[in-house]
């Protein structure tokens, strides 16, 4: 038996880590705050946006030092707001992209770039005309928007960040009866009798124990002794076979193997990975090498991605993430553990959302997913997003009956354990 933990952005903020796309934005206008400072030029661009001086002489280097911005200045989300006042002095372009970001930031105060990106390439391909945007030229917006990322994410300090404990011993923690879906209960049967008949010496070895065993390992063992004595059948030519599930010894329970499946760009997992003795699998690329960073958006599910692949032009596709994965040996590695073994999904920070659908239509309707654990945020007012999980994860689903039985209800789940501050 395996598990599966689907790590997203709310992995990174339970660790306190401001990698929200909001935080993201407010650095990109403190970044045009600093590179104003430092124009002689009435007008600067960026390929994202443009900002223009469009009455008097002065440059914005000038006119910044005028203002007093030099030596100290406002926060660039409230720079750019006063920019946006002036509109008689001052002109910001902003691509079609970036205002969509902001835009969304503004009404919701929250936004998912991929999600909007996705949106804009349907209206590139639905009404160009109006838009005034191709897909090569959205591309190249989103493409800027990545490297204005990877920047922002490598002026983090990451590295140093503290480790959870007790999402160290959620990850290693067995699997719960209660947690596994009713038509995969048969799993965890054939997992223990497997485990039984191996002999009590590979037990032992799955139990993980050092050569020379400790009192502890030595009470585990008893217990696992008596435990086969009980239930083993009479005759040596019979299979063992569990009486009882709910009294197997939780260390039987225990995943074999563990793999930590990261949507996030962060070394927050790698540092779980090592601690946990378990496989990091970043799906969409790391910081280590930008080049190979997914970004984009990956729903074939969606009635438009149809459309989309009877399109002659290839920038239609070119940031979808089910072709995007092939250029790794991610998305193979993931399809080998699923196959290799029942497994459960822990979901840890991850919304479930629509730009990852494919992908996780993948795992939820799997013949060897037996469990779906989301573990929610709790808010400060005592509320929680345990139902915006579940409803998202129910639009990654096609089987409805399968869902109802896969996902852990709520009286089996808790919130995701964040670091104090």
């Amino acid at each position: 038996m395996n598990r599966i933990v689907l790590i997203g952005n709310g992995f990174d903020l339970a660790h306190g880590i401001p990698t929200r796309y909001e935080d993201f934005i407010n650095w990109y206008w403190e970044q045009w705050l600093i590179n104003l400072k430092c124009c002689y030029f009435r007008t600067l661009s960026d390929g994202l946006c443009t900002f223009s001086i469009k009455s008097g002489q002065d440059t914005w280097h000038s006119l910044l030092f005028q203002l007093g911005y030099t030596f100290s200045a406002p926060k660039g989300v409230d720079f750019v707001n006063y920019i946006f006042e002036n509109k008689q002095d001052f002109e910001i372009i902003q691509s079609h992209l970036l205002y969509r970001i902001c835009k969304s930031i503004q009404d919701k105060k929250w936004v998912d770039i991929e999600n909007e990106y996705y949106h804009l390439l349907k209206e590139t391909i639905d009404n160009p005309e109006s838009l005034g945007c191709n897909p090569k030229e959205l591309n190249k917006q989103l493409q800027r928007v990545l490297d204005l990322l990877t920047q922002y994410l490598n002026s983090l300090q990451i590295k140093n960040t503290p480790y959870n404990r007790l999402v160290k011993d959620i990850i290693l923690a067995p699997i719960r009866i209660e947690d596994v879906a009713i038509e995969s209960l048969q799993h965890i049967y054939e997992h223990c009798n497997y485990w039984a008949n191996q002999g009590r010496h590979a037990l032992y070895k799955q139990l993980g124990e050092d050569e020379v065993p400790s009192e502890q390992v030595l009470a585990i063992r008893a217990k696992v002794d008596e435990f086969l004595q009980k239930n083993t059948a009479k005759y040596p030519d019979e299979r063992f076979g569990i009486l009882d599930i709910k009294k197997v010894p939780s260390q039987l329970l225990r995943p074999f193997n563990t793999m930590l499946l990261s949507f996030n760009y962060t070394c927050i997992t790698d540092i779980y990975a090592q601690l946990c003795s378990c496989v990091a699998n970043h799906i969409h690329g790391d910081l280590k090498d930008s080049s190979r960073m997914i970004f984009g958006y990956g729903d074939e599910l969606d009635d438009s991605y149809k459309g989309f692949l009877r399109q002659e032009d290839n920038e239609c596709l070119r940031n979808i993430k089910s072709i995007r994965y092939l250029e790794s040996t991610n998305y193979r590695n993931m399809l080998q553990f699923i196959e290799s073994a029942p497994f459960q999904v822990y979901v840890m920070g991850h919304s479930c959302g629509n730009s990852d659908r494919t992908l996780l239509n993948t795992l939820f309707e799997h013949k060897n997913c037996v469990s779906i654990k989301p573990y929610y945020y709790q808010k400060q007012d005592g509320s929680d997003n345990y139902m915006e999980i579940v409803q998202n994860i129910c639009r990654n689903f096609t089987d409805m009956k399968l869902m109802r039985d896969r996902v852990v209800n709520k009286t089996y789940c808790e919130p995701l354990p964040q670091i104090s501050k």
